[in-house]
C-alpha cells in the first residue's frame, strides 16, 4: 500500500511555516532554494554556540566539533548508497565543478573528447567547456529545439573512442524533464569515458541511489535540499584516484580535503547531517522498520509532488494564454515548471503574482543555453515556478488563481 505525506508533520518540520510573515504566501521558488529544516538550523546554531573552533584535537570542544562533521559525512553516505570517503562538501555546485574541471586535468590530456550539454544549468557546463583552453576537444550535445529535452540518439553520435568525459543533468531546471541516467550512463561506460551528472534540480525531490545510477561523479546543493547553502558532491573511489589534489600539497591524502582547496566550512558540513535526520524523522513517522530508508523516503517525496502537480499542469496545458515549456505530463518530470505568457512578460507576470501571495522567480536560471536554443528572449526568460514535497493543494490551487487573474 502506498504511504501518504502527512503534511502536518512535514510542516512542523519547517520553522517558516510558523513565522505570520509567510501566512497566506505560497512559496513556489525552490528550486532556487529550499526552507531550511529545523535539524539542521538547530546543528548550525549548536556548533556557533558549542564547538566554534578547530575540528579533531583532542580536547572536548574541538572533537565533538569533528564528530559532528563526520556524521554529516557517515549519513550522507548512508543516503546516497556510497562510501562516507565519496562524500564531499565545498561551497556550492558551481565551485565545485570547477574545481572537479580542474582536477580532471591530472586525467584528461589533449585530444581528449569530452561531451556537454545545452540543457545543464551553466556550472555543468561551463567549467568543462574551459578545458578546450587545454587542447581537449569540447562536443555539445543539443536538447530538441521544441521540447528542449535531450535525445539518446544525439548522444550516441557523439560518442566514440576518444570520449573520456560525459556530463549532463539529471534534471532539467527549465523543463523539469528527468533524465534516463542510467541508460546515458552505460552507454559512456561502455566506450570507458567517466560520467558526471548534475543533480541540482533532482536531489530536492528525493535523494537517489547512486549505485544504482552508476554515475561516477554526482554533484547537488544542499541548500536545495533543506540544507545549509554548501554544494555537495560524490566522487566514486576508482575516480579519484585520477584526479589531481586541488588543496595544499600536505593535504593530498586527506581525502575530503583533495577537492576543496580553501578547506571545508566546518559548521555548515556539521549542519549538513541535519539533512539526514530530518529524512530519519520523516522515515520513522511513516514507515515501519523494515523498509529501506532511503527509497522509502525518495518514493515518499515523489508521490506527494506527482498529486500535486497533476492538477497544476492540467490548467496550465490547455491554457491559450501561456506557453509551457517542456512536458505537460506529470509522471516523468520535476514539479519545476516553467511558462512564457503570451501577453505579459515573465519579469511582470512574476510581480503581478505577488500581491496574491505567490512567491515565484523569472529569468533564465543560468540555464542560458538552453532558452536561447529553445528560442527564448534571455532577457526576459520564463517565470518558473518549482515546488517541492511540503507544497499543499491549497497553495497549488493559490497559484492557479492568480493566474487566471493576471495573465
Amino acid at each position: 500500500m502506498t504511504k501518504l505525506l502527512d503534511l502536518s508533520f512535514i510542516r512542523q518540520q519547517f520553522p517558516p511555516f510558523a513565522n505570520p510573515e509567510f501566512k497566506g504566501q505560497a512559496f513556489f521558488e525552490n528550486a532556487g532554494g529550499s526552507f531550511a529544516c529545523k535539524q539542521v538550523i538547530d546543528r548550525l546554531c549548536t556548533y556557533y554556540r558549542e564547538t566554534k573552533v578547530q575540528p579533531y584535537y583532542p580536547y572536548s570542544a574541538s572533537t565533538k566539533a569533528g564528530q559532528a562533521m563526520d556524521e554529516s559525512y557517515e549519513s550522507f553516505a548512508r543516503y546516497l548508497n556510497v562510501k562516507a570517503d565519496e562524500v564531499f562538501f565545498g561551497p556550492s555546485t558551481s565551485q565545485n565543478t570547477y574545481v572537479l574541471s580542474q582536477a580532471m586535468r591530472g586525467y584528461l590530456k589533449a585530444g581528449d573528447e569530452i561531451i556537454v550539454t545545452n540543457q545543464d544549468h551553466e556550472a555543468n557546463s561551463g567549467a568543462w567547456r574551459r578545458l578546450a583552453e587545454f587542447g581537449m576537444v569540447v562536443k555539445e550535445w543539443s536538447v530538441n529545439r521544441e521540447t528542449g529535452q535531450l535525445e539518446t540518439e544525439g548522444l550516441k553520435e557523439l560518442l566514440s573512442d576518444k570520449t573520456k568525459l560525459v556530463t549532463f543533468p539529471h534534471c532539467s531546471n527549465i523543463i523539469g524533464q528527468i533524465n534516463p541516467v542510467k541508460e546515458w550512463t552505460k552507454l559512456a561506460h561502455e566506450l570507458g569515458a567517466t560520467v558526471v551528472a548534475d543533480g541540482v534540480s533532482y536531489a530536492g525531490h528525493g535523494f537517489p541511489d547512486i549505485a544504482d545510477l552508476g554515475v561516477d561523479i554526482y554533484v547537488f546543493s544542499l541548500y536545495k535540499t533543506y540544507g545549509p547553502h554548501q554544494g555537495a558532491m560524490v566522487v566514486r573511489e576508482n575516480i579519484m584516484q585520477n584526479l589531481k589534489n586541488q588543496s595544499h600539497f600536505f593535504n593530498d591524502k586527506e581525502l575530503h580535503k583533495r577537492l576543496i582547496p580553501a578547506g571545508p566550512d566546518h559548521a555548515q558540513v556539521a549542519a549538513a547531517h541535519g539533512v539526514c535526520q530530518y529524512f530519519d524523522a520523516v522515515y520513522e513517522h511513516h514507515f515501519d522498520a523494515d523498509t529501506a530508508r532511503g527509497p522509502a523516503v525518495h518514493d515518499l517525496f515523489r508521490t506527494a509532488e506527482k498529486a500535486r502537480l497533476a492538477p497544476l499542469l492540467d490548467y496550465l496545458k490547455d491554457n491559450p494564454k501561456l506557453k509551457v515549456i517542456g512536458s505537460t505530463d506529470s509522471e516523468n518530470r520535476a514539479p519545476t515548471i516553467a511558462i512564457v505568457a503570451k501577453k505579459v512578460s515573465s519579469p511582470e507576470l512574476v510581480k503581478r503574482l505577488v500581491k496574491h501571495g505567490i512567491m515565484s522567480g523569472y529569468g533564465h536560471f543560468y540555464a542560458a543555453r538552453l532558452i536561447e536554443a529553445m528560442g527564448i528572449d534571455l532577457e526576459a526568460g520564463v517565470a518558473r515556478f518549482s515546488f517541492v514535497h511540503y507544497i499543499s493543494d491549497e497553495d497549488i490551487q493559490q497559484l492557479i488563481e492568480a493566474l487566471e487573474q493576471e495573465l
